[in-house]
């Protein structure tokens, strides 16, 4: 495959349609990805933030509360 063939065809794509064929990339990608080798601490870490989450749903804030306190 010649790659730079393949990069002047999806330049040439109007937006909407170069849109589309991130989307399905990205769908690609994420059908394939297998789990990450993470490290022992990472799983800690990562098992101590859902624990913290799961104690404090009523400090969770929804995207629209987020948007608003940046604003």
């Amino acid at each position: 495959m010649d790659i730079t063939t393949t990069l002047n065809q999806i330049v040439a794509l109007d937006i909407q349609d170069r849109i589309r064929l991130v989307q399905c990339i990205l769908d690609s990608i994420a059908a394939e990805q297998v789990d990450p080798n993470l490290t022992e601490p990472q799983k800690r870490e990562l098992d101590r933030r859902i624990d913290d989450y799961e104690a404090n749903l009523d400090k969770v804030m929804t995207w629209a509360e987020v948007k608003a306190s940046i604003k």
